[in-house]
């Protein structure tokens, strides 16, 4: 600071000299279409909304039919589509604006927005043309960020000019970097507030630079800041899940590495129910944009002596053992047993290391009085059950749907391919609750029944599905 100090007060009083001004043209492509967990991410970043949220509301529009399949991990659409994206343009009318100059020409065709071989089950989430109209506030903005990507990514890249300013006082070189955006391109979708300007230039993120001529000299004014290094940003959901997603890249061992790589921790239906699941048992807490840590979260990770099973490598070994069995190398029973193996050493393993109780905190709720009376009979508050996700739900028949709801009957989407999977809501005179259709689709036998009619007699029993998937009374 001493050595800084001084080279402030020497060139104070002495001209700056321009020695380099060096601008290069560089494009920037449209940002890819989203799949869920970049969408989770966005949402998180601009609306503060949760991952549960965001897929709760892109799971109602998908519903409303006005987005493509949201429960997806690719940001690329299949070369078939193509032919659909002019007619789909023409009908976001709440976007005309935007549209128009598209329209009347050809369409980009980018190998960054269409790739066959990027494409598995489904397609990165897009409009599907169905006007959005009767929408809550919050699945407008999530149906506007999905609309301005996807209209984006047929718009000319934006160019800017990188500049690079050299310059000296006395002995001293000094260099300043900055951008122009010199043709918006994609960037007209996404027009930028004043006040994100002034906090991007706080960020020392994408400053403007005025033209220098080199040779130029003129007065200055010299300041010296003094900073101190900062931890780690906390975690946010938006940067969570990205760690979630890209989970593995710092592991030594390659093959595992290149397993993760395709996996991460969880998937991209599953993660936000990973997130809640930390919520739910108090190992963390929000703190504004931030996750951090509660007392039962870290004791319970300090509990845990294994290492392995707080790592992401846990899931690379059991990708690797899954790969196996896909293949036909390694014995599904045996992987099973090893699971239950290393469930029971663990338990086995806390019992015996742990000396302390784990804290577990609850949420404080204010005490009413209440009379004795009503003292010896405490009421037990009713937990709320989770919804039914019946769309999280795989065709059973053809493995490739996912399951809807009808107006009469629970059925595959993929009904327009052949697929006539179905389970009606009423069975045997008996109207099936959605729970038990959940569990008679995902366990191929439901729960015991009460009321169903078979040949004119009430009885009680499970339902099941023949070879050829119609529901029937088990035995």
């Amino acid at each position: 600071m001493e050595d800084a100090a001084k080279i402030i007060e020497e060139i104070r009083n002495n001209l700056f000299e321009i020695v380099s001004f060096e601008q290069k043209k560089g494009n920037e492509a449209p940002p890819k279409l989203f799949d869920l967990t970049g969408l989770q991410v966005e949402c998180n970043k601009k609306f503060t909304f949760t991952a549960d949220e965001t897929l709760r509301y892109i799971q109602s529009l998908y519903e409303k039919k006005m987005v493509t399949y949201p429960r997806v991990d690719t940001t690329f659409l299949p070369s078939d589509v193509y032919p659909q994206i002019e007619g789909i343009l023409i009908k976001m009318l709440p976007y005309a604006n935007f549209t128009a100059p598209l329209l009347g020409k050809p369409i980009k065709k980018s190998r960054k927005v269409f790739d066959d071989n990027k494409i598995t089950d489904h397609h990165a989430i897009i409009p599907t043309g169905v006007h959005p109209a009767g929408l809550l506030l919050e699945e407008k903005k999530v149906y506007d960020l999905i609309a301005r990507r996807f209209i984006g990514a047929f718009y000319p890249d934006c160019i800017v000019s990188n500049t690079t300013v050299l310059g000296m006082v006395i002995l001293h070189e000094f260099k300043a970097t900055g951008k122009v955006i010199l043709e918006d391109g994609w960037r007209v979708l996404y027009p930028q507030k004043e006040s994100e300007n002034e906090e991007g230039a706080d960020n020392g993120q994408e400053q403007i630079m005025p033209v220098f001529v080199k040779g130029e000299r003129g007065e200055h004014t010299p300041e010296l800041l003094e900073k101190l290094t900062q931890p780690p940003k906390m975690l946010t959901e938006a940067t969570l899940l990205r760690a979630m997603e890209t989970a593995g890249k710092q592991m030594e061992d390659e093959e595992l590495r290149e397993l993760m790589k395709e996996n991460g921790i969880g998937r991209p239906s599953t993660r936000a129910n990973i997130i809640e699941t930390l919520f739910k048992r108090s190992y963390v807490i929000r703190e504004k944009r931030n996750l951090v840590p509660t007392q039962t979260g870290i004791q319970l990770i300090n509990t845990i002596q294994s290492e392995l099973l707080k790592s992401a490598g846990l899931t690379g070994l059991w990708e690797r053992k899954l790969r196996k069995i896909e293949k036909g190398e390694y014995d599904p029973k045996i992987f099973l047993d090893e699971m239950k193996e290393m469930v029971s050493q663990l338990v086995e393993e806390v019992k015996k290391e742990q000396k302390e109780g784990i804290f577990i905190k609850q949420a404080e709720k204010e005490q009413k009085p209440v009379n004795p009376v009503e003292a010896k009979k405490p009421k037990t508050p009713k937990i709320p059950e989770k919804p039914i996700d019946m769309a999280s739900l795989t065709c059973p028949r053809c493995k490739a749907g996912n399951i809807l709801k009808g107006k009469t009957a629970f059925g595959c989407s993929a009904y327009k391919n052949g697929c006539s999977f179905k389970v009606m809501f009423e069975q045997y005179g008996k109207k099936l609750s959605e729970k038990q259709v959940f569990t008679l689709i995902n366990k191929g036998k439901s729960p015991k029944i009460s009321g169903l009619n078979v040949n004119g007699q009430l009885v009680d029993s499970f339902l099941v599905f023949d070879k050829t998937y119609n529901v029937v009374i088990e035995g």
